[in-house]
């Protein structure tokens, strides 16, 4: 206990370390006093308070909760399907949610209507669980989970090449944001967004979390929790939404983010040496915020002004996670 009570504070501080070193750099250095000071008084009238308070605290705090968000969302898709693997982006439900949000933005401006934050989520809901329901239907028919990953896969790509057909030939000049979007990228955070993303991630967390007991005892199989009274149909459907509709928050604000949800995850049960819900949860939440924020800070600033996508970043660090976790795996089933 005293041991998983170090490790938190640990990740406390490296995220507020990480918040303090995403709002000082940038193309414009600013220094902590200037910051706290700007904070403090809320002056959005000054070159710098506009800096620091309507884009970069803005993008830092959708930076944290969508990654989060994406890390919970990885961990419950993994405790429905009961494999390490399992995560929204590999599993194709990503690119279905960005899909639908992109057909979303082209029929706002084809026929002129404002675009609202719930409309995108709404749109990236419904993406996600026709994804969803894809990978279900094949689940239901195959037993490797190898399969399932690939058709998976192939969903994601079919969804990604229709998105890209959408951006080749949007003609628009509004549509421009689009493309950035579609690759993954926090640059578009705004407190308008916040209002929307924060309360629905902070739901799912909640929903997870009280969920803690049913999924240790879920861990050790259907039947096992049959006989202690969980309405196990129930349970799964409601897993599959709240994961679903999490990443279809982080889709419809940020695009896809790869890797995310499948790593974080088992870097906190590692890291804790432990699989108990209610401590794995938060820890998935505060390492997929604190993944996000170093990924964030390296996309906008490696190659400044030129801003790599936020995928690129994860990609980087965390496929070498999932290539580990495989091996991993291999050598114990071997």
């Amino acid at each position: 206990m005293k041991r998983k009570t170090v490790l938190f504070i640990i990740m406390t501080a490296v995220i507020i370390l990480l918040v303090v070193i995403n709002i000082c750099t940038g193309s414009v250095s600013v220094s902590p006093s200037e910051i706290l000071h700007i904070i403090m008084s809320g002056d959005h009238d000054s070159y710098m308070g506009r800096i620091i308070l309507d884009i970069r605290l803005p993008r830092i705090v959708q930076a944290a909760f969508l990654g989060g968000g994406l890390a919970l969302s990885g961990y419950l898709l993994q405790t429905f399907f009961n494999n390490p693997i399992a995560g929204p982006y590999i599993l194709g439900i990503s690119s279905g949610a960005k899909l639908f949000v992109a057909i979303l933005m082209v029929v706002s401006v084809g026929y002129g209507f404002v675009l609202r934050s719930w409309m995108m989520v709404a749109a990236a809901f419904i993406g996600a669980l026709m994804a969803t329901s894809f990978v279900l239907l094949v689940s239901s028919r195959v037993r490797s989970m190898a399969v399932l990953i690939v058709c998976g896969v192939m969903i994601g790509y079919i969804c990604s090449a229709v998105t890209d057909f959408l951006v080749t030939f949007a003609d628009d000049n509004n549509i421009v944001n689009l493309h950035n979007w579609s690759l993954g990228t926090f640059s578009a955070a705004s407190w308008d967004d916040a209002v929307c993303y924060i309360p629905v991630v902070a739901a799912g967390f909640i929903a997870a979390f009280l969920m803690s007991k049913t999924i240790e005892v879920y861990a050790f199989g259907e039947d096992h929790a049959y006989t202690l009274g969980v309405n196990v149909k129930a349970f799964r459907l409601v897993l599959i939404l709240v994961s679903s509709l999490l990443s279809a928050t982080v889709a419809a604000f940020a695009g896809p983010v790869s890797f995310v949800g499948i790593a974080m995850p088992h870097v906190a049960r590692t890291v804790l040496r432990s699989s108990d819900p209610r401590a794995v949860i938060p820890a998935s939440f505060m390492l997929g915020m604190a993944f996000c924020l170093l990924s964030d800070m390296l996309a906008r600033s490696l190659f400044a002004p030129t801003e790599l996508s936020i995928s690129t970043v994860t990609a980087v660090f965390g496929a070498p996670i999932v290539i580990g976790m495989l091996l991993k795996r291999r050598r114990a089933d071997g």
